[in-house]
C-alpha cells in the first residue's frame, strides 16, 4: 500500500534498488540486510522502563488513507503498552512544504519520538535537522532524508518486504495457471524503489522457479490511466496469455477492463496492494486470482517499537521489513483485517459469502 500513496514523491537520495538478481531479498539504503519486524519488540523490562516517564510521540504522515490509518493504529497500540502519549498527528497532503511546517509544529510539543515518511529526501533533510539536534528519536517509513546516517540521525527505516511481495505474486500466478504457460509483465516504468524491487522479484521468481512459464510480453507503465490501452495492445499482440502481472492495483483495474472488453475470462491477473474493484472481481471468480499486500498495522507497531528501543539507548536495526501476505477469495476477510486493521469493503464481503 505504500507505493500507491507515493508515486509523485521524489526518491533521489532515498533507498536504492537491488537490481541484481543475486539479491533474493529486500535491501536497505546501502544494501543492508533486512531485519524482520517480528524481531523488533519490547521486553517486559523495556515496558517497565518506559512507563511513567511522560514520554511523547508524534506521527507525521504524508497523507490520510486506509494505509496510514492502519500504520497509525499499529503505532498507537504499541505506544499505549508503554504509556507513551501521542502528542501530535499530522497529514502533509503530499506537500513537502506543509510537512516542514508539520515538523515545526510537532517539535513545539517536544516529542521524544517522531514517526514519519519524509516526502522529499532533500527538503526533509533540512526539515528534520532540528529534531536530530533536539535528540528526538526518528523512525522513518520507507524513505530517508538525504545524507542521514542510521544510529546518529535516525533509529531505523521500516518498510514492506518488497522482494517477498513480488515473489508471492509470482507464486500465486503460477498456481493459478498450473505452473506453465505464457504471461505478460506490466511493470512500473519509473525509478522508484518500492515498485522496482517488487516488479523485479516477480520476474526473477518466474524465471528461476517456474521454467515452464514464459514471460512473452513486457510493457512499462508510468501513468495508471494508460493501463487499459497498454493491456489492449499487449492482448492484440499476444491474445493467448495465460496470466498477467500488474505492478499495483490501480492499473490492474485498467487491465481488467481490457480483458472484459475482449470477452476474455481465461487470462489470470495478479497484482499488489488491496483495492475494492480488483478484490470484488477476485471474490466473484473473475480474472483476478490474488492480491499481495503489506501488513500496514505491523509497520506501525515496528516503527513505534524501534523508536522506543532507541529512546532506551538500545541498538536498533538499520532496516526493518514487515511481512507480505497473499490475499485470495478464501481469506479476503482475514487478509484485509490483517493488512489494514479494518474490515474489507462491504461489497467484497457480501460477494465472498
Amino acid at each position: 500500500m505504500i507505493l500507491k500513496k507515493l508515486l509523485g514523491v521524489s526518491l533521489a537520495g532515498g533507498l536504492m534498488l537491488a537490481t541484481s538478481v543475486a539479491f533474493a531479498q529486500t535491501v536497505g539504503p546501502a544494501g543492508e540486510t533486512a531485519t524482520p519486524s517480528a524481531e523488533v519488540k519490547l521486553s517486559d523490562a523495556d515496558i517497565g522502563a518506559l512507563k511513567g516517564k511522560g514520554y511523547k510521540a508524534a506521527l507525521l504522515w504524508h497523507t490520510s488513507s486506509d494505509f496510514t490509518n492502519a500504520v497509525s493504529a499499529g503505532a498507537k497500540d504499541e505506544f499505549a503498552r508503554a504509556g507513551v502519549d501521542i502528542a501530535v498527528t499530522t497529514d502533509a497532503g503530499f506537500d513537502a512544504a506543509r510537512q516542514r511546517s508539520d515538523i515545526e509544529t510537532a517539535l513545539a510539543a517536544k516529542p521524544n519520538i517522531i514517526l514519519a515518511l519524509p516526502l522529499d529526501p532533500v527538503t526533509s533533510a533540512e526539515a528534520f535537522r532540528q529534531a536530530v539536534k533536539d535528540g528526538t528519536k526518528l523512525v522513518f517509513l520507507s524513505n530517508v532524508p538525504s545524507g542521514y546516517k542510521q544510529g546518529s540521525d535516525y533509529a531505523s527505516i521500516v518498510t514492506d518486504d518488497l522482494f517477498q511481495m513480488g515473489k508471492q505474486a509470482a507464486d500465486a500466478l503460477a498456481k493459478a495457471i498450473g505452473s506453465k504457460g505464457k504471461v505478460g509483465y506490466i511493470y512500473h516504468d519509473a525509478s522508484y524503489y518500492v515498485t522496482n524491487q517488487r516488479d523485479q522479484a516477480f520476474k526473477t521468481t518466474i524465471e528461476k522457479s517456474y521454467p515452464d512459464i514464459k514471460i512473452v510480453a513486457e510493457k512499462g507503465i508510468s501513468d495508471p490511466a494508460r493501463a487499459e490501452e497498454i493491456a489492449n495492445a499487449m492482448l492484440l499482440q499476444t491474445p493467448d496469455l495465460d496470466g498477467i502481472y500488474v505492478t499495483w492495483a490501480e492499473p490492474a483495474d485498467g487491465v481488467l477492463s481490457a480483458l472484459r472488453s475482449a470477452g476474455n475470462t481465461k487470462t489470470r491477473i495478479v497484482t499488489l496492494d488491496l483495492a475494492e474493484p480488483v478484490a470484488l472481481d477476485m471474490v466473484k471468480g473473475g480474472n483476478v486470482t490474488a492480491l499481495v499486500a503489506d501488513k500496514a498495522y505491523e509497520l506501525g507497531r515496528a516503527m513505534a517499537a524501534a523508536g522506543m528501543k532507541s529512546l532506551l539507548g538500545q541498538q536498533t536495526p538499520a532496516f526493518v521489513v514487515a511481512p507480505a501476505l497473499t490475499v485470495t477469495r478464501e481469506n479476503v476477510a482475514d487478509g484485509w483485517k490483517e493488512s489494514l486493521n479494518r474490515d474489507a469493503p462491504k461489497s467484497v464481503l457480501d460477494a465472498a459469502k
